[in-house]
């Protein structure tokens, strides 16, 4: 907003903060070789943009003591989210999603063209390049997956317990989380409605006293659809002939 502007650069002198310096500038002078990461750019105030088109085209800025803070050895990011509606759009229509070659390009071509609409030709020229991501695959989907369970692993770890997932679990998960509009975001609810909540529950129960390996996998119903999770606690290296203890997770886990 546009009275957190100037906090960037630092407070004008009389005002609360003028001697703490710039939010921005003061890191940099201390820091000259850093990554500044701006995300969701289309979101900032004007002034902003004023002040990132001296960065850009002076590799400096002047902060609130007049000092001159060289951003010349900065790695500059913005994100937006500019051009997800041509997308979005074009997927409503009936058109297939962006996965190969020739589509993506032809994405590439209708976000450059919002992009333009967002934001003004001289600050578009002024940046070294515009990349714009792919939607998520399923190997991507996978490894989310595994980035997001690295902390249950861990406090499961500090229980005694070790927790897998089979191949079915992971696609039921996908199933539940996967949106090419939204990205991985509904796949983290899908973990916490699917995965987390159901398991505290059974740990809460003590089903998994003795055990220490819990074994995700997903049933399937009588036409072959995979309908719902099961949590089955072994010991290690021991084949879960009998499941010692099984709790499950259906898709109402989320209402």
């Amino acid at each position: 907003e546009k009275h957190n502007v100037s906090r960037l650069i630092g407070a004008p002198p009389g005002y609360v903060g003028y001697e703490e310096g710039g939010q921005l500038t003061e890191k940099i002078r201390r820091r000259p070789y850093a990554v500044v990461l701006l995300d969701e750019i289309e979101k900032a105030h004007p002034d902003v943009f004023n002040m990132l088109l001296q960065v850009m085209e002076e590799g400096r800025l002047t902060d609130s003591f007049g000092r001159n803070v060289d951003f010349r050895n900065c790695v500059l990011i913005m994100t937006t989210n500019a051009g997800a509606d041509a997308i979005k759009n074009e997927q409503a229509f009936g058109f297939q999603a962006p996965d190969d070659d020739a589509s993506y390009d032809a994405m590439k071509i209708r976000v450059n063209d919002q992009i333009e609409k967002y934001f003004r030709p001289e600050f578009l020229n002024r940046l070294d390049d515009t990349i714009i991501f792919r939607h998520l695959r399923k190997e991507d989907l996978i490894e989310v997956i595994d980035l997001e369970l690295k902390k249950v692993r861990e406090r499961l770890r500090e229980r005694g317990h070790e927790l897998e997932l089979t191949e079915a679990a992971k696609e039921f998960i996908i199933k539940k989380g996967s949106n090419l509009d939204y990205g991985a975001r509904p796949l983290r609810r899908a973990i916490e409605n699917f995965v987390e909540d159901p398991l505290s529950e059974e740990l809460l129960k003590g089903e998994f006293q003795g055990k220490n390996l819990i074994l995700v996998d997903a049933e399937k119903n009588d036409e072959g659809k995979l309908k719902r999770l099961k949590f089955i606690g072994t010991v290690a290296d021991e084949a879960p002939a009998e499941p010692a203890a099984a709790g499950t997770a259906t898709e109402d886990a989320g209402a």
